[in-house]
């Protein structure tokens, strides 16, 4: 398993085009073979500043990501928009070691009741 998280500096006048860009780029990433999560993070002290968090179960997924219309088409769209160069860190990943875990995106506890929605599937209420 592979995890990058991709910091990004965005000009202030482009925050909010940035954030519908990637957006656009989450909702196509998440239905990737190989990804288990691709999440689209702002910073609460500095707007500008975002981080994604990409999960993917192989570097070839990972590299695959990269080859998509979806993220080729978010990089030219974003590119002028970039306050400084895009840095990506990978990560290895400690816990959750088994590899499930990761598939479940939302667990919602709401009046006692568990609401799962895993990826691709649609969502279930567990008493």
């Amino acid at each position: 398993m592979i995890v990058t998280c991709v910091h990004v500096y965005v000009k202030k006048e482009h925050i909010d085009d940035f954030k519908k860009a990637s957006i656009k780029n989450h909702n196509s990433s998440v239905h990737e073979p190989g990804n288990l999560r691709f999440d689209v993070l702002q910073s609460t002290k500095k707007p500008s500043q975002f981080m994604l968090y990409e999960a993917y179960e192989s570097e070839e997924a990972a590299a695959a990501h990269k080859e998509t219309a979806h993220y080729l088409e978010w990089k030219r769209t974003v590119a002028d928009w970039m306050a400084q160069p895009r840095e990506g860190v990978p990560y290895k990943v400690i816990c959750p070691e088994d590899r499930s875990k990761w598939l479940f995106q939302h667990l919602l506890f709401h009046e006692s009741r568990l609401f799962i929605s895993a990826q691709g599937s649609l969502p279930a209420w567990i008493l």
